[in-house]
This record gives structure tokens, C-alpha cells and sequence, in this order.
């Protein structure tokens, strides 16, 4: 093909501006398909993107300040600036949603997907979502358990099965290798989506998840009788004050006291089996009986010691049928965890037991048996997915590798941006940002490796970005200021149509 003109173009790059003579050729022969179709260098792909002044290597300096050091956009700018580039702040916004864009255009290829599975025949799939805006859409992430490796993230407004088997049979097709597992929580959705996309593959259902729906009307009463609890303590303060100013060992000793108290009932727990409630009662038992044992040998008032009988006398009825639920809870929990290696339908067999146990002495925990039903029903919902784990060695127990990998995320991004809560970008672009910060942790891409992007994926998933955008913008205006939102539409409908 021959040069029929020349294109110039200014680039801002981390060594200074620089200033390209682009040679463009085009196709002269008749009957071509591509026919005066015009052909620039492909050596303008590795230095910058279309129509872009700033070159990849700026870019890749963004995205590595941004995802490794944690730096916000202002110190980004800064650094920028001090190293000679002239740049806006705004500017450095825009070159992070460029790496984060290419970043996960290049991750997303099958091709680099088969090529990162290489030596692996298998995939063990985790599947999981993430809502980072209550109300708005769901990050929904597929990772091979086996390697680490992000296979899919994707933003799903709704969260139906046939939506979740689209996304799985995109991964079926991308990694090239059979799925010999899936583990997850116990959506239902989830569970149609794998048996109509994986029929016949074992889909174990996560065994943290089933012990926290399972389990959270026992939690509960072990939280409401901890709060009674500490209604019945809240009159240290006063004690407290009664010795203050003096500096006798009757004194201290009471403030000792005080402190422990004061240390146990600010101790929480955490669903589904951790006993806060029983834990604060069992300390305030030891104090109260260290508090007997100085009474009698030192003749300390006894003040402290009558508040915590007192409150532990109020709450007493509330505790046997707590520590009998637990006792079920636990029991559970070892068989799940199956530390003898047994097979799964030995481990089905006991927990059939355990849960014939529970019926027979329902009656043991009073009004609370219909805690004890609410953990058999739901055992029995979980029931075709509990087991498969104890046969299968390289399938995960629990999902919790996944939900690390969020709780990850949003712990560099608050330390990026010093927000708690989740970003309105993480809502629209929480699936690139996702991928992109793994792989820019784990490893710094360069600008050349930006530059072996393939642009038509990158423009492509530029456009699906813009449209989530645009939905979002659609929606604050219309929070914003309905009356005006509206009058657009209904003047729009309003105008004569075009002729036919």
C-alpha cells in the first residue's frame, strides 16, 4: 500500500512532549474490501491511545500510584507535575479510567485467560456477588479457586438465574477447560443458573453462609440476652465516682474492677457462632467470684459485686436455652468441618443425626425450639449441596476466599480515597476497578503492555461503561428535579412523527 498523506500529533509523555509524523497508507485496489480504507503505524498503539494527548507510559504511572502506593488523585497530580508533566487533576481521572479499561479489556480476552490457565485441566469455579450501593446493580465476579484467577466481573441490575447462566456459559466458553466444581452461597438463582449452564457438576454451598442463616435466631438470643445483661451493669459509672479522688488500695481495687467490667460488656461477637453474650456472662461470673474471694479476706464494700449478682440473677432464665442452641451450633459446625476425612455420605448420615437430635429435644431450649426449626429447615433447603466437599479435596468448603477478595477491594480503595462507604464509580465501574487492582497489585503492567490491547475490545467495553453512566446520570436527575426530568420525555412523545 502507498503513504497517500501524513498525520502529526503531540504526545505528553514522562520524558517530555513529543511530536509524531504519522505516515498513513491506504488500499488502491479495486474490488478491495477495503478500499480507501485508511491504515495508520501500528507503532502509534504502544505509545498512546486514539486521540489521546497523553502517552501509555503516563498512564501506567497513574494506574501504579493509584492501586499499589494508594494515592489519591490530588497526589497524583502532584507527582505528575513534579516530574515535568503538564497535566490537570481532572486529567488524572480520566488516565485512571483508562488503565483501569484497559487493564480489564486485556484480563477478559479468552485468549490471555487460556494462556494464564496454562498447565491447569480443571476449573474449580467460586461464584459470588457484590452490591457496593443498595438499590443499584450487583457486582458479580466468577474466580477459578484453583489459581486466583478473575475469569468474569460483571454489573448485573437484577440478579435472575437466566442472567447468572449467561455469565457462566461466557465462562464456559472463555476458558477452554471443564468445570469439575462450583462453590457459592445458597441463592437460588445461583443454583438454577449451575444446574441449567452445569448439569451433573457437584455445587458445594458454602458452609460459613449456611451456618449464619441457619444459626441467626440463636445469635439473636444470645445478643438480646446480652443486652439485657448489660442494662443490669450500667451503674458502674457511679461506683466508679464514689471513689474517685482517692488513692487508698480499697480504691484502686474498685477501679481495677470497674475496668474489667467495663472491658467485658464492650466485647462483641460475630455471626454466626461466636457466643458474645455467653462470653460476658462467663466473665462477669469470674469477677464476681474474684470480687467474693477480696471481700472475705480484705472486707471490701461490696457494691459492685451485689450489681453484677443482681444482673446476672435477672438474665439467668434467659441462658440455658442460649447455651443449649449453641451446644446444636457447635455441633454442626465439626461435623461440617469433618476433621477425620470422612466421606460424604458418612458426614450426611451424623448430620441427619444431629438434626433428629435437635427435634427430639426441642423442648429443652422452651420458647426457642423455633430457633432449633428455623436451623432444620434451613439445613434441609442447603441439604443437595452440604456433603460434596468431604469427597472432593480441591473443592472449598466455604466461599470465603471470594468474599476476602471483596473485602480486599474495598480496603484499598478507602485507603486510595479515605471513603467507608462504596464510591458512586464503584457502582458503575466496580468491575474493571476489581480485576485491574488484582493484577496491578500482583504485578506493574507497562505502558507497552497497555499498548497490546486490542482496541475494538477496549472501545467495545467503553461503550457498555458509558451506558451504565449515562442510566446512573438518569437517575440522580430525575431525584434531582422529577418535574423537569419528565417534561423531556412528554415533549419528546408530543412531536408530530416524521413522514413515512
Amino acid at each position: 500500500m502507498r503513504i497517500r498523506y501524513e498525520n502529526r500529533r503531540t504526545l505528553v509523555t514522562l520524558s517530555g512532549t513529543v511530536r509524531l509524523r504519522l505516515k498513513i497508507r491506504r488500499c488502491e485496489a479495486e474490488g478491495c474490501a477495503r478500499l480507501h480504507t485508511p491504515y495508520r503505524p501500528e507503532a502509534e498503539g504502544a505509545l498512546a491511545l486514539p486521540q489521546h494527548e497523553f502517552g501509555l507510559d503516563v498512564v501506567a504511572l497513574v494506574g501504579a500510584l493509584r492501586h499499589r502506593e494508594h494515592r489519591s488523585v490530588p497526589e497524583i497530580h502532584a507527582i505528575l507535575r513534579g516530574r515535568g508533566v503538564g497535566i490537570a487533576e481532572r486529567s488524572v481521572i480520566n488516565l485512571l479510567d483508562r488503565y483501569d479499561e484497559l487493564l480489564a479489556a486485556q484480563l477478559g480476552d479468552p485468549v490471555h485467560l487460556r494462556r494464564q490457565l496454562t498447565g491447569q485441566d480443571r476449573i474449580v469455579l467460586a461464584l459470588d456477588g457484590l452490591q457496593p450501593d443498595i438499590g443499584h446493580e450487583v457486582l458479580w465476579v466468577l474466580r477459578d479457586c484453583l489459581s486466583g484467577t478473575v475469569l468474569l466481573a460483571r454489573s448485573l441490575l437484577s440478579s435472575t438465574a437466566e442472567d447468572l447462566a449467561i455469565l457462566l456459559a461466557r465462562v464456559v466458553e472463555a476458558v477452554g477447560r471443564p468445570i469439575t466444581g462450583v462453590i457459592s452461597d445458597g441463592q437460588h438463582s445461583i443454583r438454577k443458573a449451575v444446574a441449567a449452564v452445569l448439569p451433573g457438576v457437584p455445587h458445594q454451598l458454602c458452609h460459613f453462609h449456611f451456618l449464619r442463616e441457619a444459626a441467626l435466631p440463636i445469635f439473636e438470643a444470645d445478643r438480646h440476652a446480652k443486652k439485657e445483661l448489660k442494662k443490669g451493669v450500667r451503674g458502674v459509672r457511679p461506683i466508679e465516682r464514689a471513689v474517685e479522688g482517692r488513692t487508698d488500695p480499697e480504691a484502686e481495687l474498685v477501679r481495677g474492677y470497674a475496668a474489667a467490667v467495663r472491658s467485658a460488656i464492650t466485647d462483641d461477637g460475630r455471626a454466626p457462632l461466636d457466643a458474645a453474650g455467653l462470653r460476658l456472662k462467663g466473665r462477669l461470673e469470674k469477677v464476681a467470684g474474684s470480687l467474693e474471694r477480696v471481700g472475705l479476706k480484705g472486707g471490701i464494700s461490696r457494691p459492685l459485686a451485689l450489681l453484677i449478682e443482681r444482673a446476672l440473677a435477672g438474665t439467668a432464665p434467659l441462658w440455658p436455652a442460649v447455651e443449649q442452641g449453641f451446644v446444636f451450633g457447635h455441633a454442626a459446625a465439626r461435623l461440617l468441618a469433618n476433621p477425620a476425612e470422612e466421606t460424604g455420605a458418612k458426614v450426611r448420615r451424623r448430620f441427619d443425626g444431629l438434626l433428629a437430635s435437635m427435634r427430639r429435644h426441642r423442648h429443652r431450649v422452651g420458647d426457642r425450639g423455633v430457633a432449633l426449626d428455623h436451623f432444620r429447615k434451613v439445613a434441609r433447603s442447603y441439604w443437595p449441596g452440604l456433603f460434596h466437599a468431604a469427597d472432593r479435596t480441591d473443592l472449598p468448603r466455604t466461599n470465603n476466599a471470594l468474599e476476602q477478595l471483596f473485602g480486599s477491594q474495598r480496603y484499598h480503595e478507602r485507603r486510595a480515597t479515605g471513603r467507608k462507604t462504596a464510591s458512586p464509580g464503584a457502582v458503575v465501574r466496580g468491575a474493571i476497578r476489581l480485576v485491574a487492582g488484582i493484577r496491578a497489585r500482583a504485578e506493574t503492567p507497562s505502558g507497552r503492555d497497555l499498548g497490546r490491547v486490542n482496541p475494538l475490545t477496549w472501545r467495545a467495553l467503553r461503550r457498555s461503561l458509558d451506558r451504565g453512566r449515562q442510566a446512573r446520570t438518569a437517575r440522580t436527575r430525575f431525584r434531582r428535579d422529577p418535574d423537569a426530568y419528565l417534561a423531556a420525555p412528554e415533549q419528546q412523545a408530543q412531536q408530530p412523527a416524521l413522514p413515512s
